[in-house]
Order: C-alpha cells, then structure tokens, then sequence
C-alpha cells in the first residue's frame, strides 16, 4: 500500500490492484512536495489499474464537481459519492452511498457508516487491506456547545463507533479528522477511535493548512499504550512513511 497525501481530507492510495482516491477539494502546490498532483493524476489515467474515487459528503472542501469531468481520460474509472451529492451530468460507473449499507464492486467491499455531520463514512476492503475513511465523522465538541449539546454529539459519535465495531473488521489504515478548531477538544475523536480499534496506521485530516496539528496529535497520543502507528503530515503532496 502506498499513500500519497493530496491536501486537507484528500489522499490516494495505491494498492496491488487499483488506486482509491477520497474527498478530493482541491490540491496545493509546495516547495516541499514529493510529487506533482497533475502527472500522479496523468499517470493513474494511463494506468491499466482502475481508479475509484471515493466522496464522502457535499461540502466544499470534501466533494469538488471537477472529478465529474475525468471520467472521460480512464475507462476503468468508478464514482462512489454519498447520497447527499447532486450529479447534474450522465456520468457512466456512478454509484450512490447511502448510509450502513455494504456492497460490491468488482474486488472492493464497500461498507458505509453515518456521520456527525453530513453523508457518510466509508470502510473499504482490498487486496486484503481493511481501509477507513471517516469523510467528516467526527466527536465535534465544540468550546461553546450546550451540555445538551455535548451530550447529544458524543452519544450520535459513539453509536456510530458502535456500529464501526460490529462490522468486525481490523484496521489498517484510518483517515481521521483532526481539528485544532475544537481547542482543547480535538484530541477526543481521534483518540476515542484507536483506543476502540486500534488500526495499524492513523492518519490525520481535516486540519487545513495547520500541519503541527498532526505532530501534535502524534505526540499526545505517546503516552498511551499503542501498537498504533501515527503518522505526522508536513506538507501537501507527500508520499507517506508507512
């Protein structure tokens, strides 16, 4: 498995078989970067590996309607978008998401699960890899909620945790929001999700432009006892060390 980070909620893994690409928003250029997003996206076109391209929900900065126009540079080029996006075009190998259900698609097994806020959440299994993309699932407790607040978003968050452990699966790669907009609250999700699951690697997302973010994130957790590999992001367009 090879992961490259694209920006914010946006990565693209590479598999034995296929590529999966999830939420794309838009990509940022870097003095640091690994790759050049335009010639990785040129190259997976030209690849005899088929393409996924995962969309977690409509928000701006997870779904971005230009994907819609690549369907014409790759044959074996599949859309799964969650319920709530509008496609306004004929688009060929377009599936919808709707919320806890599980299917098929070619060799991917697809189970989705809810959200604390919109669309859905997506586990993917491939080439015996167990692939969790949590789109904008998150304990979003905010400094200035209501204690009824609080409690409605953590009971919403672990029952769809709860859901997440009776699929069954083991983990490998987790990609989860981390958002020092939340203050002193952005620890709770992350951390509420490998003590439950424990994946193999943890990624963070959703932290915009604030990379220490993830090195924050990193450091917090080493106090815990973990078998969990986190992974601290620098820049956009990195390859990842797994």
């Amino acid at each position: 498995m090879k992961i490259y980070y694209i920006y914010h909620s946006c990565f693209i893994i590479e598999t034995e078989s296929s590529f999966l690409m999830f939420d794309y928003f838009k990509n940022k250029k870097s003095f640091n970067s690994d790759f050049n997003f335009n010639e990785l996206l040129n190259e997976i076109f030209k690849s005899p590996k088929p393409l996924y391209i995962f969309a977690s929900h409509s928000h701006h900065d997870h779904f971005n309607a230009e994907i819609m126009t690549w369907q014409n540079k790759k044959k074996n080029l599949y859309y799964i978008l969650s319920f709530d996006i509008k496609v306004h075009s004929n688009v060929n190998n377009l599936y919808t998401a709707n919320k806890n259900v599980e299917f098929s698609l070619n060799n991917l097994k697809i189970n989705t699960f809810g959200s604390t806020d919109e669309g859905v959440s997506f586990l993917v299994s491939i080439d015996g890899l167990n692939i969790f993309h949590a789109g904008d699932l998150n304990w979003w407790k905010w400094m200035d909620d209501t204690k009824e607040e609080e409690k409605a978003m953590e009971d919403a968050y672990k029952d769809i945790i709860n859901d997440i452990v009776k699929a069954g699966a083991s983990i490998d790669a987790a990609f989860f929001p981390v958002d020092k907009r939340l203050e002193e609250n952005y620890l709770c999700g992350g951390e509420y999700f490998i003590e439950k699951f424990e994946p193999k690697v943890f990624i963070p997302m959703h932290f915009g432009d604030d990379f220490k973010t993830t090195e924050d994130f990193k450091k917090s957790q080493s106090k815990h006892k973990t078998s969990t590999n986190i992974i601290a992001i620098n820049h956009p367009n990195e390859i990842l060390d797994i």
